[in-house]
């Protein structure tokens, strides 16, 4: 299978499955992985986030996808940014991470990065959260990039707004690695 395809076949998914071809066409027979037929065939194409999330919904190891790392930016401008949650996500494996200290440097980096995800960091003055929230929402070259911002016990009326600013949602206690990763997952799991 080549990598960077967005749709497979049955074959390609019983590959990375490690099962076989007939497997997948029940999966997809019975409505648990989600595809297409191609018109005027009985041909099965299953896109590849599709198939991301059916293997996550069961527990079976990803690593076999062609998707890559998931590109993370952190936007942090404390001199020293949260280490425990950068070593975290760059000890996964899955997960490149960079960090941006300025509103120059985010720009910089989401056109080399382009990332899948960028965390905000509320809790730290130097950056104007908002302003970048909107630089990326008005970008259609970033329509799919998730924004998490990283802030501390926000009330629900605190939450709301952040979501009619832009965001995709909050963390609530970024020294929580453990929750930091939880939300990119849930982020990233609808587009890959």
């Amino acid at each position: 299978m080549a990598k960077g395809k967005s749709v497979l076949t049955t074959g390609d998914v019983a590959k990375i499955c490690n099962v076989a071809p007939r497997t997948v066409s029940k999966w997809f027979d019975s409505g648990h992985l989600k595809g297409y037929r191609i018109p005027g065939s009985k041909d099965r194409r299953i896109p590849l986030g599709e198939l991301l999330r059916f293997m996550r919904a069961n527990n079976m190891p990803t690593e076999a996808l062609p998707v890559g790392k998931i590109r993370v930016l952190v936007v942090d401008a404390a001199e020293h940014p949260a280490y425990e949650m950068l070593d975290a996500l760059k000890a996964r494996g899955s997960y490149e991470v960079q960090v941006a200290r300025s509103s120059f440097e985010v720009g910089t980096a989401i056109q080399k990065l382009s990332p899948h995800v960028v965390l905000i960091n509320l809790l730290t003055s130097g950056v104007d959260a908002h302003s970048i929230c909107k630089s990326i929402r008005s970008n259609e070259d970033f329509a799919t990039v998730k924004i998490i911002a990283l802030a501390n016990q926000l009330s629900s009326q605190e939450s709301a707004a952040l979501l009619q600013k832009g965001f995709d949602g909050h963390v609530s206690n970024p020294a929580d690695a453990g929750e930091v990763i939880r939300k990119i997952e849930e982020a990233t799991a609808i587009i890959y």
